[in-house]
C-alpha cells in the first residue's frame, strides 16, 4: 500500500478526492469490476489481491497476465478469492487475408475460448482486427470476420463461452477493428443467438455516435459486457493510450449507464483504462480512485 498519508489525492490527476472511498461490502460496488489492464504493472496475483482488499468483486482477465501465472494457478485463484471473473481480453484478429494467417488466428482464438471456459469468464472479448498489412479492401476485411465467426462460434458453443464483439472508435478501424460503431457489431452478432454472441458497450469507444442509445436499446439482452473509462483530450501522441480516469474527460457517463441497465444488463461494470500515467501510480491507489470516480462519476 502506498505510504501516501492525509486527505486522500485522485490519481493520476493529483485532485483532492471528493468523497470517502467506499469501503469493502458498501452495496455501491457489487457490481464493480477491475479490468486487470487498468493496473497494468500488476500480475494477475496483485491484482486479484488488490481487489480483495477494496471489495471489487470480480476482475476483467487479460490472457497475456494470464499465461504468465498460469491457467490453471489463475483460475484457482480467483476462485479461491471469492471473486468473478467479469471478462477475458482478448480473443479477435479475424481479417488475415492469406490462408496461413487465418489458420492463426482459428487456432489462437480456439485457445482463447478455451482460457475463458478454463476461467468461467463470463464473455470473451473479441477485438475482431483491422486492414492486413497493404489492403485497403475494408468490405472484404469485415467479411472475412463474419467468416472466420462462423467456424468459431459452434466451438465456443460447445465449450460454453460467450462470445463479446467489441466495437472499437473509428481511428482505430485501419490496425485494430473494422466494427466501428455499435450498430455494426449488433448486426453482425445477430446472425448468432444472444447467449452465443453479444456485444460490448465501451465509454471510450461509443460516447460520440448519436445512434448509441438507440444501439444500446437494441442491443438488448446482446450486451454481454460494459466497460469504462473517460476519453481525454487532447489525446496523447498514441491514442491508444488516451482513456482516463472517469471524470478526467469529456464522457458523460451516466445516461449510457442508464441506457444500458433500461435494456437489461445487469452484469459487471468494468473499469479498463490504457493510459500510461495511471499505469505509472502506485496500483492501491488506481483502485480507490477509480472506486470513488465509479461512485461519483458513473452511478
Amino acid at each position: 500500500m502506498s505510504a501516501r498519508h492525509g486527505p486522500a489525492v485522485d490519481v493520476p490527476s493529483g485532485r483532492p478526492a471528493t468523497v470517502r472511498t467506499p469501503p469493502p461490502g458498501d452495496p455501491r460496488l457489487a457490481r464493480l469490476s477491475l479490468n486487470q489492464w487498468t493496473t497494468r504493472r500488476w500480475g494477475v496475483a496483485e491484482a486479484v489481491a488488490g481487489c480483495a482488499r477494496f471489495g471489487v468483486p470480480a476482475i476483467g482477465l487479460w490472457r497475456e497476465q494470464v499465461a504468465e501465472h498460469g491457467l490453471a494457478a489463475t483460475a484457482r485463484l480467483v476462485r479461491d478469492a471469492g471473486l468473478q471473473v467479469s471478462s477475458l481480453c482478448r480473443g479477435g484478429f479475424l481479417t488475415a487475408a492469406d490462408p496461413a494467417g487465418a489458420s492463426r488466428a482459428l487456432d489462437d482464438n480456439r485457445r482463447a475460448i478455451d482460457e475463458a471456459a478454463t476461467l468461467g469468464a463470463g464473455c470473451l472479448v473479441m477485438v475482431v482486427g483491422g486492414l492486413p498489412a497493404g489492403s485497403r479492401d475494408l468490405a472484404g476485411a469485415r467479411a472475412r470476420v463474419a467468416s472466420v465467426l462462423e467456424e468459431l462460434v459452434p466451438y465456443a458453443v460447445r465449450a460454453g463461452v460467450r462470445l463479446a464483439l467489441e466495437p472499437l472508435h473509428p481511428m482505430y478501424c485501419a490496425d485494430r477493428a473494422v466494427l466501428s460503431t455499435l450498430g455494426q457489431a449488433v448486426d453482425l452478432a445477430a446472425r448468432w443467438p444472444a447467449e452465443a454472441v453479444g456485444v460490448v458497450v465501451d465509454t471510450f469507444h461509443v460516447w460520440w455516435d448519436p445512434e448509441v442509445l438507440s444501439q444500446v436499446a437494441r442491443a438488448g439482452p446482446r450486451i454481454a459486457a460494459f466497460q469504462v473509462c473517460d476519453y481525454l483530450v487532447p489525446l496523447p501522441a498514441d491514442p491508444l493510450l488516451g482513456r482516463g480516469m472517469m471524470g478526467d474527460g469529456v464522457i458523460d457517463f451516466r445516461p449510457l449507464r442508464a441506457a444500458v441497465d433500461a435494456a437489461g444488463y445487469t452484469g459487471f461494470v468494468e473499469v479498463e483504462i490504457f493510459n500510461a500515467d495511471v499505469w505509472d501510480a502506485d496500483g492501491h491507489e488506481v483502485i480507490a480512485t477509480l472506486i470513488r470516480r465509479y461512485v461519483t462519476e458513473v452511478l
